[in-house]
């Protein structure tokens, strides 16, 4: 139980108004309830809020002593100034003011003065990962030119460890594979719904010694609540009818055992080894300590055994 709950993070897209507007007292309410509850994991990124996550997280741990906690941002996006947007909200999916306007760029001059912004925003005077963000469409430059930027930054001691960030594992692979990182941030695809990242990228992150840190453990939502509703999201889109009832299949069972379904996918990743942490996020604190209470009591080992008879759970898939 400890032994998790040390590795359990703190993702702040939502602090940064995705989806919907969060206020300065509630998104600084939701950090400082991760704290009380031993969280000291916190990653952010220049995209969430247009720079309004990294501020709020900066703002809510600069007090707080900067040995005891891990903090990581990301690099791929430069944010530029755009008066123009001032009278219009973000189109990224955060209800924020258009006044800044992402830039791709995984050059190395663009992921410097992308961390020097982010240390600006943060408030901070270093950060100890930082992730290339969503390189999907970038790999050239990525690999080119950000990572070893990055690597030199690690060797001069600047940052402590260097990733990627994506939400599909095909890329993820190659990085590890190809390059000297740390750390990887798989988002969606080590899941308990759907595992697609078990027969390739989890081994080799744990034959080269890859930390995985697993985010989207309820795939955008579709597992965030026991009772799985009609409109539930998956993939940032309303669930398929079938994905649907596969999660009310899975929380059924769940329901057998005594558990719920939000706690065993969030259970669920620290079955495998490579798995050294996960991330959850949280709009309240309301949700951040109903999150953090999942963990009070790990479901049964009894709960995987039926998933798998069930024919939910593939039987070489590694539980907790």
């Amino acid at each position: 139980m400890a032994d998790v709950l040390s590795r359990l993070g703190l993702g702040t897209s939502p602090l940064g108004n995705l989806y919907a507007e969060v206020t300065d007292r509630e998104a600084r309410a939701v950090v400082d309830a991760a704290w009380e509850a031993g969280i000291r994991i916190f990653d952010t990124a220049p995209h969430y809020g247009l720079g309004l996550a990294e501020k709020r997280l900066g703002a809510a741990l600069k007090d707080r002593p900067r040995d005891e906690f891990v903090l990581s941002t990301k690099v791929g996006r430069l944010l530029v100034p755009d008066p123009s947007g001032a009278d219009r909200l973000d189109d990224d999916g955060f209800a924020v003011p258009a006044r800044w306007r992402r830039v791709w760029d995984f050059s190395a001059d663009g992921v410097r003065r992308s961390l020097e912004s982010s240390l600006e925003r943060l408030g901070l005077d270093r950060v100890d990962v930082v992730y290339l963000h969503d390189p999907d469409d970038h790999w050239d430059e990525a690999f080119g030119e950000a990572l070893p930027a990055l690597a030199e930054l690690r060797e001069q001691g600047v940052i402590g460890a260097i990733g990627a960030g994506m939400n599909q594992w095909q890329m993820l692979a190659r990085f590890v594979r190809e390059s000297s990182v740390d750390t990887i941030l798989l988002a969606g695809r080590y899941t308990l719904l759907e595992q697609p990242a078990l027969d390739e990228l989890l081994p080799l992150c744990a034959e080269r010694g890859v930390d995985v840190l697993a985010a989207g453990l309820f795939n955008s939502g579709l597992l965030a609540r026991h009772d799985v509703p009609d409109d539930a999201t998956y993939d940032y889109r309303t669930a398929p009818a079938d994905v649907v009832g596969r999660a009310r299949r899975i929380a059924a069972v769940c329901a057998r055992h005594g558990t719920t379904l939000p706690a065993a996918a969030l259970w669920f990743p620290f079955g495998h080894p490579a798995v050294t942490g996960a991330l959850i996020g949280a709009r309240t604190e309301a949700e951040l300590t109903a999150n953090v209470a999942a963990f009070a009591a790990p479901p049964p080992p009894e709960l995987w055994a039926d998933l798998r008879a069930e024919g939910l759970l593939a039987a070489g898939v590694p539980t907790p």
